[in-house]
């Protein structure tokens, strides 16, 4: 198992989102600003709590999570949205990241997603 942040950052939680019927991914819960990233690739949704769980605001993917979440440049928008939290999941292979991504975006509808369209 792949663990996102350094070791003296720990991981509050994991979350299950659903890809489809039946499918689901788990992803562990980070604090955006507390974490230091590692140099890896894979999935993350920037997320709000919404009463006793979560709802997805962003869904992205990245090569490196150390470059690609500290400075991204929809993390702004989410926080106006209500975002305080990064669910992060560790996708080595661009081409499931990219098959993931749009299962997620497809099944989840997250706001921030569908206004690129």
């Amino acid at each position: 198992m792949h663990n996102l942040a350094s070791k003296r950052r720990r991981a509050i939680a994991t979350c299950s989102w659903p890809t489809g019927p039946g499918q689901t991914l788990t992803f562990t819960i980070y604090d955006y600003d507390a974490t230091e990233w590692k140099t890896v690739g894979g999935l993350y949704i920037f997320a709000r709590v919404a009463g006793d769980g979560w709802e997805p605001l962003f869904v992205g993917k990245t090569e490196n999570f150390r470059t690609g979440i500290p400075s991204h440049e929809r993390w702004d928008e989410a926080r106006r949205s209500g975002a305080t939290h990064v669910h992060a999941l560790v996708v080595p292979l661009e081409a499931s990241r990219v098959r993931l991504e749009a299962a997620l975006v497809a099944h989840l509808k997250p706001p921030m997603n569908e206004q690129q369209e």
